[in-house]
């Protein structure tokens, strides 16, 4: 029996409607982009297409293939059971299609490219930046796109495979990362002009835990981590701080104790400009250094130009 099949005409539409349907790595970026922000308009400002194109993409996705990926609770969305399982292989998909785009880019001696950074917030604001434009002067077709996260951020970036390189405060325990350290840093103490502790006056343990109000910030960051661990070690309980305020960002906790009574401790870095100017004052209370680290997969393939950024910053040292 001979199968019939259809004019060369229409088997030339049946092929194109196919090619139309089937999915591409826009439709993974976009998926993957609304999925992390649970959000149309969030996700389609995020990759630079009108939300319209954003949702008629996920309805393409999802009417192909006869699966919701997403529940419409309202104005909100938010991932189903099988959008979550998704969404974990939508991600390894792309890290792979983006591994085989810069291998062959880098084939090509890094004269193009593109190099995926994380890092947290401190080293990215005022410790990484200059070794960003040492990078571009030497290899200028390379695109670097940096994104900015606490620590828990950047290490499951690295882990995920959605960073070639990382960058974070202190140290991890993760067991898939390999960590290199990469510069030292000092925590500091400080406080308004107008605070009791601006005097300069030494200041012991217990002081820290009744004689001010602190501002922090949040669970995950690198500098709340390392402030933590310093005062455990030297036997204060964190969670004795009257602590007034938690706040996502080194700008907003430095502005909020520069504008009344309380201390915080972050980056010499972050506040440097600032104690000069007689903004804020140090605190006489030493905290032990902490280490900036990179971090890499250990079983990833690394690319030419994390390692020509690492090197850089190694070379610093």
């Amino acid at each position: 029996m001979f199968k019939s099949f259809p004019p060369p005409r229409e088997r030339r539409q049946d092929k194109q409607q196919s090619a139309n349907a089937m999915m591409t790595l826009e439709q993974l970026q976009i998926f993957v982009a609304v999925a992390e922000r649970e959000h149309l308009t969030r996700a389609a400002e995020a990759i630079g297409l009108t939300p319209s194109a954003v949702s008629s993409a996920i309805k393409n996705l999802e009417g192909f293939y006869g699966v919701a990926l997403f529940n419409r609770v309202g104005r909100r969305i938010e991932l189903t059971q099988t959008g979550r399982l998704f969404l974990d292989e939508a991600k390894s998909t792309l890290a792979r299609a983006r591994a085989a785009e810069l291998t062959l880019a880098e084939l090509g001696g890094m004269q193009r490219g593109e190099l995926n950074v994380y890092a947290s917030q401190t080293i990215a604001s005022y410790w990484l930046p200059p070794f960003l434009m040492k990078f571009h002067d030497q290899y200028p077709g390379i695109e670097i796109r940096l994104t900015i996260g606490n620590t828990k951020t950047v290490s499951d970036a690295v882990r995920g495979g959605a960073a070639d390189i990382g960058f974070i405060e202190g140290d991890i325990d993760e067991p898939a990362l390999a960590k290199r350290e990469v510069a030292e840093d000092a925590l500091v103490i400080v406080v308004s002009p107008k605070h009791p502790w601006a005097n300069g006056r030494a200041l012991s343990p217990q002081a820290l835990v009744t004689q001010t109000n602190w501002i922090l910030r949040e669970a995950g960051s690198g500098t709340r981590s390392e402030f933590e661990t310093a005062l455990r070690d030297l036997g204060v309980d964190p969670a004795r701080l009257r602590t007034a305020l938690v706040l996502p960002s080194n700008e907003a906790v430095i502005t909020a104790v520069e504008n009344g009574i309380a201390a915080t401790a972050v980056s010499q870095f972050a506040v440097s400009s600032l104690i000069a100017q007689g903004r804020l004052a140090r605190a006489n209370f030493p905290i032990p250094p902490r280490k900036f680290m990179v971090l890499r997969h250990k079983e990833r393939q690394q690319t030419q130009s994390s390692l020509a950024l690492e090197k850089l910053c190694l070379n610093s040292k």
